[in-house]
């Protein structure tokens, strides 16, 4: 972790004068307890932006990509907010960490009227049509309305009996909101919700939680939370016996994790392609890899790589000198091509900073194949 940091903070000082260049201020949880969620979403925009500036930047142009570390504290991520605006003279703002780490952003995007891209926990309902906030995007896979939504309809469309379902959720608002999101509406699927846990981040033993679901004795399980709950909940449920299906956003490290898990009976709920569809993307992302000294695996590389590619587009867009005011006219009328790592394009406009369409793929192990696989291909969700 302090090689990453210390790579983040020589890139950070790279000299570029702010007039000769576009300014990004980016704060994430680089450090920290929950930096092996977040982390590896600021070290991939770091990667697509220094491969940007390998290739000549943009409009002839260098990014200069200033990076904060703000450990999951709020008051690091508004302290960062303020310097890129105030003294770095940033025309974007970008947060890759923790749900509580947002306020205070929005709160100094706002008052410095710069725009704010969300690229690490989950999307704010500030970005849903449709009445956006004009200043705030979103590029983050997750989307807890419509990740319920597909979760509950696969686990419908699985089930030839009835379906008692336990939830899972991280006890922090946005997992905990997703998680009773998912209750309300699993009665109109004819589901009945057997038991719901809310389970503290730095929680060590699992066990009394998987104990209450499984006592409750459902057949599926959702559960919307950080990766380290999903998967310890799961881990933890079939320690104490449990028998039935699992399914969670696949967040990262999902794909290593499935891997490692080796059970047919936990599925993940992904916005990304994973690696081993092995597309032209994913190799441009190895090959970019191969000459960097990352932290992370390649695996975990999706998601920032598409925050990555949204800056790229978003300040193409942008006449020289660049201003937040053009910045945010660019991203309020943008469709970027994710090249086959989402299953479309990410398109925004002025009633919808989050995007027009959501797709998902179905992972999970294969034992026949002793290999994770697709289990559903893209599945098209309207966003209204």
């Amino acid at each position: 972790m302090k090689r990453l940091l210390a790579a983040l903070t020589l890139a950070a000082a790279v000299p570029v004068l702010a007039q000769d260049a576009y300014v990004v201020g980016l704060s994430g949880a680089v450090t920290g307890p929950n930096a092996d969620t977040y982390a590896p979403g600021v070290e991939a925009v770091k990667l697509y932006i220094d491969q940007l500036n390998k290739h000549g930047g943009v409009n002839g142009k260098p990014v200069k990509l200033i990076i904060g570390d703000n450990q999951g504290e709020p008051s690091k991520a508004a302290a960062d907010a303020k310097r890129f605006v105030t003294q770095d003279n940033a025309v974007l703002l970008v947060n890759v960490g923790l749900s509580s780490s947002y306020g205070p952003m929005v709160a100094e995007a706002k008052r410095a009227r710069v725009p704010l891209l969300f690229a690490g926990a989950a999307c704010p309902g500030e970005v849903l049509p449709p009445n956006p906030d004009e200043l705030l995007f979103c590029s983050i896979a997750a989307a807890m309305k419509y990740d319920a939504d597909m979760a509950l309809r696969f686990i419908k469309e699985q089930s030839k009996e009835p379906v008692k379902l336990g939830l899972a959720a991280m006890a922090i608002p946005v997992s905990r909101a997703g998680i009773d999101y998912a209750e309300s509406q699993a009665p109109g699927l004819g589901m009945t919700p057997a038991a719901k846990v809310q389970i503290p981040p730095a929680t060590p033993d699992y066990t009394p939680y998987a104990s209450k679901i499984k006592d409750a004795e459902p057949n599926w399980v959702f559960s919307w939370a950080p990766w380290v709950t999903e998967v310890k909940t799961f881990e933890a449920l079939r320690k104490v016996g449990w028998n039935g299906r699992y399914i969670a956003a696949a967040l990262n490290p999902a794909e290593d994790e499935l891997a490692r898990v080796r059970d047919e009976g936990l599925h993940g709920l992904s916005v990304n392609a994973m690696f081993l569809e092995n597309m032209p993307v994913h190799q441009q992302i190895r090959d970019a890899a191969k000459g960097a000294s990352l932290t992370y695996p390649v695996t975990q590389m999706a998601e920032g790589w598409v925050a990555g590619m949204i800056i790229e587009q978003a300040l193409k867009a942008v006449a020289w000198p660049p201003t937040p005011e053009k910045v945010l006219t660019a991203m309020s009328t943008l469709k970027v091509d994710t090249k086959g790592l989402r299953g479309g394009p990410i398109e925004w406009n002025k009633s919808n900073h989050f995007r027009t369409k959501q797709y998902y793929r179905i992972y999970r192990w294969d034992a026949g194949k002793k290999a994770v696989t697709r289990v559903q291909d893209w599945t098209v969700v309207d966003v209204e």
